[in-house]
């Protein structure tokens, strides 16, 4: 009896040791010359029962798909039907050149590239918390790829796709377009700028992306992942509009920062801008569901003018006239509805209430942290804290679980009470008298700022560009 038991749990061990390792899956996608097909040779570490593209219109552009050992097609209807025995091998081709057609905008036919999102080419299974793709592309002579994922040194054109949220749809370029890979607060940031003769990228705006990377490292000294690729989309804008009017973060087997901006803008339009300095903070938290997106939206909000401060691009005066003019419109946005349920809703109605609740939790747990601690403890040090045991993260969070894990990093517990007491509470978090103690007072439609305030130091202790040695560990 004992003999079956330990036998037992030694097909356990063996069981479990496998799943934590992982598989590795091998695939080797071949370009036509033209650009017009892709050619897809996937090897499985074990026989898999499921293969999808994750895009529900991507069978129109399956041109053909067999099992490599086999001549018989598998079956697409609408996705591809893999044999109950399970598949080694798969073997598949791909119009690229009709899914960029779903790209109207960034193909113009005016250069010599394709772009494309993956979901529409890249045929996978799905992938657990540990496994992994190599992926390796054979291109024509003149033609470069650009994807999210970890490109592996030692290969050329490898790079390795890992499990991840999967918030959107990542896209890859195939052909001409610029890039060059920076060095940036200990991560290699990967800038692509998409072509475009009309409307070409300059060498100035490649520039402020990098220098707006970096005001990330103002945080806590480092930037938040070892990789991410940043894409930048040519776009023409109306004067009155933003020089970078959209942007978003896609984590798709990778971090991708997508940012369409006008190259035509003056730089000082760009350094006025704080949309990339939002979608780079969002990067200091893990994916977070839709209830919780109120979160990650306002930490972004929060952090974008609290480092474009510290940075020099903002007064202190400016950032807390943002601030406050923000959690204003974020408390008088759908008084009925909860955060929670804010981030639920329609985004048209509920947008200030999703991107400033956030932030007035983000600005009490800083003060706080602050103030208990004589200026040893900050939000800073905890998302740097985060960051070292937790990103870049391959699953989506909950808003509890990441507030858990925040109390977990301090001595004593605050962001599960933040959460208990306002994320299912109608209304919004009560910021006046905090600022009122911060020395931050509302004259007419201006904010003023006053140095005898109880909260004085603490308040420009927030702006101040500098982080300590601790909030790197």
């Amino acid at each position: 009896m004992r003999t079956i038991i330990i036998k037992r749990l030694w097909l356990v061990a063996f069981f479990v040791a496998t799943s934590a390792a992982g598989a590795t899956h091998e695939y080797v996608v071949t370009v036509a010359e033209d650009l017009g097909e892709i050619q897809g040779v996937a090897r499985f570490d074990a026989a898999v029962t499921d293969v999808s593209a994750r895009s529900r219109s991507a069978s129109e552009f399956l041109i053909s798909a067999h099992d490599c050992g086999r001549d018989s097609a598998l079956p697409v209807a609408p996705r591809l039907t893999i044999p109950n025995s399970g598949l080694r091998c798969l073997a598949y081709r791909v119009d690229l050149e009709k899914a960029a057609r779903l790209n109207r905008r960034y193909n113009q036919g005016d250069t010599k590239s394709l772009i494309v999102r993956i979901p529409l080419w890249m045929w996978r299974p799905r992938l657990g918390g540990a496994d992994e793709v190599i992926v390796s592309f054979e291109l024509p002579d003149g033609v470069d790829v650009s994807v999210p994922w970890q490109p592996l040194a030692d290969r050329e054109n490898t790079f390795r796709l890992t499990s991840s949220p999967q918030s959107g749809s990542a896209i890859s370029i195939f052909g001409k377009f610029a890039a060059e890979t920076v060095r940036v607060a200990e991560a290699d940031l990967s800038i692509v700028s998409v072509p475009s003769r009309a409307n070409p990228i300059s060498a100035e705006v490649i520039d402020w992306t990098r220098t707006t990377a970096e005001l990330i490292a103002l945080a806590y000294g480092r930037f938040p992942n070892p990789y991410a690729r940043v894409l930048l989309l040519p776009v023409a804008t109306r004067r009155s509009e933003s020089a970078v009017p959209f942007g978003r973060v896609v984590r798709d087997g990778g971090n991708t920062i997508e940012l369409m901006v006008d190259p035509s803008r003056p730089r000082e339009s760009f350094l006025d801008d704080w949309t990339a300095t939002h979608e780079f903070s969002h990067l200091m938290l893990p994916y977070i569901d839709r209830d919780g997106r109120w979160i990650s939206e306002g930490f972004a909000q929060y952090y974008q003018n609290i480092l474009l401060a510290r940075a020099g691009r903002y007064t202190q005066q400016v950032a807390w006239q943002k601030l406050n003019n923000g959690l204003v419109r974020g408390r008088d946005s759908t008084p009925d509805l909860s955060p929670n349920e804010a981030a639920g809703g329609d985004e048209r109605n509920t947008r200030m209430k999703v991107y400033w609740s956030g932030a007035a939790l983000a600005l009490l747990a800083d003060v706080e942290l602050r103030r208990r601690s004589a200026g040893e403890e900050s939000l800073d040090h905890v998302l740097g804290r985060f960051q070292s045991c937790c990103l870049p993260s391959r699953r989506t969070w909950t808003g509890m679980e990441l507030f858990e894990k925040f109390d977990a990093l301090i001595d004593e517990p605050l962001f599960v009470d933040l959460y208990q007491r306002h994320a299912d509470a109608a209304g919004f978090p009560e910021f006046r008298p905090l600022l009122d103690r911060l020395g931050v007072f509302v004259a007419g439609r201006n904010v003023r700022l006053a140095d005898d305030a109880e909260l004085a130091e603490i308040r420009d202790s927030l702006t101040a560009r500098r982080y300590t040695a601790e909030s790197s560990k």
